[in-house]
């Protein structure tokens, strides 16, 4: 009987805290700031981008892919050359690839508000993503970067090439390196 008595305690227990309720967020500006980000901004950013930069030492081209479920793919082509001297005349080596960091990827991303470490608001894009080659130690992206916009053509955020100003701007569209 008691055994009884106890089980139907935890039914109505369990019927009682089962009840629908709103949840309670940790920070709940952080929360309507990232539902706001994510209303304004994720159907922009969802489509293919790509970035190119040369410089006299550097090719770099990226291209990445998001979609609406919150993954991403992306194909990376880097390559360096040295200034050398070579019977007292500088001239460049050939262009090599950068060892273990070219190749496709796929992973997650999501855009998110958060306060920083002196507690000001910032959007963040995260992106985390592996290489398909499996052998690869290095991550393509384990990264939460300053999100800055995106629009029909433009997706900037602080990327790993960035200009002067910090950032790191994609072009709307799928293309071949140039190089």
């Amino acid at each position: 009987m008691k055994a009884i008595f106890i089980g139907l305690l935890a039914i109505i227990a369990f019927t009682f805290s089962s009840c629908s309720k709103a949840p309670e967020w940790a920070d709940p500006e952080a929360h309507e700031k990232t539902e706001q980000l994510r209303e304004q901004y994720t159907k922009l950013i969802v489509g293919t981008w790509h970035y190119e930069s040369i410089s006299e030492k550097q090719r770099v081209f990226e291209q990445l892919t998001f979609k609406a479920d919150g993954t991403f793919s992306g194909q990376r082509k880097w390559q360096a050359r040295q200034l050398v001297t070579i019977g007292g005349e500088e001239q460049y080596t050939d262009w090599e690839d950068i060892p273990q960091i070219n190749g496709t990827f796929a992973g997650t991303w999501s855009l998110r508000w958060e306060r920083n470490s002196n507690g000001v608001g910032e959007n963040r894009l995260y992106l985390y993503a592996k290489y398909d080659n499996e052998s690869y130690d290095y991550l393509p992206y384990s990264t939460n970067a300053l999100f800055g916009f995106a629009d029909a053509n433009v997706l900037r955020f602080a990327g790993y090439w960035q200009d002067s100003q910090g950032w790191t701007t994609y072009q709307r569209g799928e293309v071949e390196p140039s190089f």
